[in-house]
Parts: C-alpha cells; structure tokens; sequence
C-alpha cells in the first residue's frame, strides 16, 4: 500500500491547526476564569452604585438608603443610591441591563420595571431574563383596599355590592395607566366581579381627589394612606397577603373578605447586569440576607408595613418567574398594551 505524501501533510497540518485553535480556545476560557476568579477575590475595590427607577423620597428609593447605609460596612466600600426616575422605570433599568457586569452598578428592581413591563410593552430596549442576574429579595408591601371615610361600604362584599348598585361610587384613582395600582384594581375588578370605573392621574397625586370625595377608592400600598388612615379621613377595607398586618390588626386580608386568589404586592428587590461573575452575586446576596435580618431594618420596615425579606439569587429568581406569569395573567385579561 503507497502512502501519499501530499494527503499524509496536509491532514497532519489538519490535524495540528486543530489542536492549535482547541489549545487558544482553552487557554482563553483558563485566562477567563483567572480573570473572573482574580475579579472576585478583589471584589469590592471602589463604590458600589445602587441605581432606583423612582424618586428620591419614594418607598424603593427609602428601601434602598436603608440597605445601602448598611450594606456598606459589610462589603467595605461606599454604597452609593442613584435615583434615575422615567419611562416606567425603564430608564433606569436599561443603565443596569447595559452596565458592566462587574458587580460595581446594581438595579433596585420593582415590580414595574421587572413583572409588568415585559406583558405591557412590546419593544422594550432589555430582556428581563436574558439582561438580569437575581441577587436578592429586599422586602414586600402589602396591597390595600383603600375608601374615603365617607364610604358607606364597611367590607368588601359592601363595597362590590355598592359599586355595581351605584356607579357614584366606582371610581377609582391610579398612578397612572398600567401602573401597578391600575393593574391591581383592574385584577380586583375581574375577581370579584366589580364594575369600577378608572381615573388616571399620569402627572399628579390621586390620593387629593380622594380626600376630597371626588374619587371613592384607591388600591396602593399600605404606607402612602397610613396616615390619613390613622387620622380617619380613610378606611382600609382589606389587604393583601397570607395574614393581617400587626399595624392593623382589625383589617381582613382579601382572602379573608372571599376574594380568592387576589394578592398584589409591592416588593423591591436587587439585580445585577447578566454575567457578573456568582461569586460577587452571592456575596452580595449573602449581605443583603444579613442587613434583612438586622432587628432595626425589620423594625423600621414594619412600622412602613413592609416585611423585611433577603434570600438566595435562586429565590429571587423563582419569585420574579412567578411575579411575571401572575402580573402578565392580568394584562392578558384587561387587555392592555403600551407604547
């Protein structure tokens, strides 16, 4: 048998280019972990950015100074708040989805900008999965059925039966159209089977009309009507979650009040640009757990009505997963889509 030459080389020089490209391939993964591993052991070197889709002031933005007042200590460098309001959150959440991943910028993640925004808007600049890595859960807020005290409605089952005998009383005062009080009034609406009518302050407070009377209900969060709740110029009729909250004992859950299924709730939770590294996510996650279980931060988040809450990236991760099929369960059903 002759053997050629000519085929004998070439597939020897086949052969060694391949084993060449297969050799840089591998010492470029082993320089990237190195680099990776080198990151992490070094990590933190210099300030570390929380950056908040809503204004200075507002409950995510309070969340986040409590956690980052604490945080720092923890990690050994300045944790600094950045309020980067606009668009539905979507400025603010398009900086960190665009970041490095370097575990240096991380987004105080809402419900607005990570369950809703996907079902409501059909061309955002960012995937929610695809551009995120979950670092932690950092507390939960409690929706409420809020009326004017003036409300003859003393119970849920009062208020649809009102509602749908006297449509003087169905409107309804929201943030805005597709906010997360929109959304969580149209859920409520569908559930308990309540012809309510929407009023969309874009640009003001709806809690004044409110007040006022001109506007009969609002669904919020706990914390913006607690104090004129407590001054009884409002009236709690139900809340969200498993259990009545100590601060208002007397308050039915919705459950309780025979509206099964319904559960809203605000929450804040902390992100990070996809592909930062694991090691610095769970560092990172691992503080947050400790600031949540600190007796001040648990204390100070009740007396808003929140729950102080820190768990695994993989936590976060399932939770979000469910926040995004409920919230877009929702949408599907109202109808709704956004520019």
């Amino acid at each position: 048998m002759k053997l050629n030459k000519n085929r004998l080389f070439r597939t020897f020089t086949t052969l060694g280019t391949a084993l060449s490209t297969l050799g840089l391939a591998l010492g470029c993964v082993t320089l990237g972990t190195l680099a990776t591993t080198a990151m992490a052991q070094d990590y933190p070197n210099k300030a570390i950015r929380l950056i908040v889709p809503t204004p200075a002031g507002s409950g995510p933005d309070v969340d986040a100074r409590q956690l980052a007042v604490r945080l720092s200590p923890l990690l050994g460098q300045p944790v600094i708040v950045e309020n980067r309001p606009g668009a539905s959150a979507r400025i603010a959440t398009e900086l960190v989805a665009k970041a490095a991943p370097d575990g240096y910028t991380f987004l105080v993640g809402t419900p607005s900008s990570l369950a809703t925004a996907p079902s409501l808007y059909a061309n955002l600049p960012y995937d929610v999965k695809r551009d995120f890595a979950p670092v932690s859960l950092v507390s939960t807020t409690a929706f409420a059925l809020t009326v004017n005290a003036t409300v003859p409605a003393q119970n849920v089952a009062g208020y649809v039966a009102m509602v749908n005998a006297n449509q003087r009383f169905a409107n309804v005062g929201t943030v805005g159209i597709g906010t997360v009080p929109h959304l969580a009034a149209a859920w409520f609406g569908w559930v308990a089977k309540a012809n309510l009518k929407f009023v969309h302050y874009n640009t003001s407070t709806p809690f004044n009309d409110l007040l006022a009377g001109e506007t009969s209900a609002v669904f919020e969060a706990l914390l913006p009507v607690m104090g004129n709740v407590k001054a009884g110029k409002l009236r709690v009729l139900a809340i969200s979650g498993k259990s009545r909250h100590p601060l208002f004992p007397d308050v039915p859950t919705f459950a309780e009040s025979g509206v099964a299924g319904y559960d809203p709730v605000v929450w804040i939770g902390i992100l990070a640009p996809a592909g930062t590294p694991p090691a610095i996510v769970n560092r990172v996650s691992a503080a947050i757990a400790q600031v949540a279980r600190m007796p001040e931060i648990i204390a100070q988040r009740r007396e808003t009505v929140s729950e102080s809450v820190g768990g695994t990236p993989e936590e976060f991760a399932a939770f979000l997963e469910g926040e995004r099929a409920k919230w877009g369960a929702v949408i599907k059903q109202v109808g709704l889509k956004l520019e």
